[in-house]
């Protein structure tokens, strides 16, 4: 795997989540060609779901983002990059870290997935409601 090469990126998630995370990253983006995929659980079995992701995934250097690392998207995902170079799954996927990941996305893993990481985490924050 080449240092510059570009990862691209799998939103893996339960029903229309992983659709409606793309389409808001493409709404604020603009066209981000196929560096960022959905794939819906929707009406599959966990070996449905591997076996889609496993048809997806393209280029070595990838990111997988799931909803819940311990349903059946994470369970997937993880069989997908078992021995693997290349491939990472990251957990709690947010808005804010697909819209890092996208501007990005030539970084190395090393660097790109701590700072993804990051990015996702720093958007999570608790207003005091106001009177």
């Amino acid at each position: 795997m080449s240092e510059g090469e570009e990862a691209t990126g799998i939103v893996v998630g339960h029903g229309a989540m992983a659709r409606g995370l793309v389409d808001a990253v493409k709404r604020i983006v603009g066209d981000v060609g196929d560096c960022l995929e959905p794939l819906s659980n929707d009406g599959k079995n966990p070996s449905e779901i591997k076996r889609d992701l496993e048809a997806m995934l393209g280029t070595p250097k990838s990111i997988i983002f799931v909803d819940l690392m311990s349903g059946s998207c994470g369970m997937a995902a993880l069989a997908n990059c078992r021995d693997c170079e290349g491939r990472v799954v990251v957990s709690g996927v947010n808005l804010p870290m697909l819209l890092d990941f996208v501007f990005n996305r030539g970084m190395p893993l090393a660097d790109l997935v701590p700072r993804l990481l990051e990015q996702g985490r720093a958007a999570i924050v608790a207003l005091p409601a106001s009177e």
